[in-house]
């Protein structure tokens, strides 16, 4: 089965998580796919299959015999959704020879829009995937779980075809490779109870980013920010000097952040604050924040600023109107990628043995792999070949896909040969 058509059977399967939940997973329909996917694991052969009391999916495929002292590699993708657009009711659309030109997603009014993806232009020729415009395709991270179980495919048949103990005509001898799917990436909790020693790898790749030539291993410092106003709601006749309306009391807060540090005016190593959540009236407000920077000193710059904000506030209009709380997310990997730069020397040679010209971006985001590699497994992250997630325009091409399942498998037998 080709990577794609395992992406198109996952997308279906309804696994949004959701960051107002305490449970781990956030929601059970994720365990749908968590069994699913254990199922088709055992299916293929793949080993030492489990699906363990909070939803997280293991599995391996052992060492060929006199390879057992090379490296375990991992691969990691994660089954949840983003909850920012609706992931239920996915129905894939599959264009093939695709133009190039603008593409109308069904019925729902929206265009995939070559001026809003100018990418689009250089996909000419290739199967496009895409939603039908009522949902997010799911890609992120699906076809990363999709990429990695077609690599374990296609690894274990060689192996089947070949004459038992005959090592040395192996078609693909190979160290232990180490398999796991997670829930919650994308509220920043896939790693929360990622069993690191049961897992078994020494290193690892998430498959969890945008064009299949991409191999990131700097990722934003990331915060999450919660800003809580209580007013004093008084008659607006007979308010002077006495009331204070919550509502501007939060206009006032964001009016104080620098106004063009925000996802849209910014790129690259840039940070930001984003403000993705607002609500209130004159007697309680509440504002809701990311906040993102690469430099560890830009970030703890930007979580002050934030501070002295409520500091001022609270002088102005009395102690505990402003409320601040932080909750850190992740931090950038690179510290502990640094030690270990083969895992992206590697990922770079895999990329041109696929044909394609490696490209190292920093991501303006994060992946599982950004808090495992604090936890003591050093894990950059590869492409998926999928763009524009999290929304309605998110799309995806078979030939992306069948790439990086070419990477992953160099990738394994690059690693066969530290020895």
């Amino acid at each position: 089965m080709r990577a794609y058509e395992r992406l198109l059977k996952y997308a279906r399967i309804y696994t949004t998580s959701d960051e107002a939940s305490q449970t781990i997973p956030s929601t059970k329909r994720q365990l749908n796919l968590a069994d699913a996917l254990a199922v088709e694991m055992k299916e293929l052969g793949i080993s030492r299959v489990r699906v363990d009391e909070n939803g997280y999916v293991y599995g391996e495929i052992p060492a060929t015999a006199g390879y057992e002292n090379v490296p375990a590699i991992g691969f990691i993708a994660h089954m949840d959704t983003a909850p920012d657009f609706c992931g239920e009711n996915v129905h894939p659309v599959v264009i093939e020879h695709y133009d190039g030109k603008d593409v109308v997603l069904g019925e729902s009014g929206r265009i995939l829009a070559v001026k809003d993806f100018p990418h689009l232009s250089e996909l000419k020729g290739r199967t496009l995937i895409t939603s039908d415009g009522t949902t997010l395709l799911g890609a992120d991270d699906k076809a990363g779980i999709a990429e990695i179980l077609t690599m374990a495919e296609e690894i274990l048949k060689a192996k089947q075809n070949e004459s038992p103990g005959d090592v040395q005509n192996s078609a693909f001898p190979h160290g232990k490779i180490c398999l796991g799917f997670t829930p919650d990436e994308e509220i920043g909790r896939g790693p929360d109870a990622f069993d690191v020693a049961g897992f078994g790898a020494e290193f690892a790749y998430t498959v969890d980013g945008g064009a299949e030539n991409e191999v990131e291993y700097e990722n934003f410092n990331a915060a999450a920010v919660e800003v809580e106003i209580r007013g004093f709601s008084v008659h607006p006749g007979s308010s002077k000097n006495t009331m204070i309306n919550a509502a501007l009391v939060a206009m006032e807060f964001n009016g104080m952040l620098p106004s063009g540090d925000t996802p849209r005016d910014t790129e690259g190593y840039e940070g930001f604050y984003h403000l993705h959540g607002i609500s209130g009236d004159v007697s309680e407000a509440k504002l809701e924040y990311i906040v993102r920077d690469h430099s560890q000193a830009m970030y703890e710059c930007r979580l002050e600023t934030l501070r002295h904000i409520e500091k001022l506030l609270n002088e102005k209009y009395g102690e505990g109107t402003v409320k601040l709380t932080i909750r850190e997310q992740y931090r950038n990997m690179r510290e502990q990628i640094e030690g270990c730069m083969h895992l992206i020397d590697n990922a770079k040679k895999a990329v041109c043995t696929a044909g394609l010209e490696p490209m190292t971006v920093p991501i303006r985001g994060g992946t599982d792999g950004a808090r495992l590699s604090f936890m003591g497994l050093p894990c950059p992250n590869l492409g998926t070949g999928g763009y524009a997630f999290h929304g309605p325009y998110e799309h995806i091409t078979v030939e992306g896909m069948d790439s990086v399942v070419c990477v992953l498998k160099e990738i394994v037998r690059l690693y066969s040969e530290v020895k």
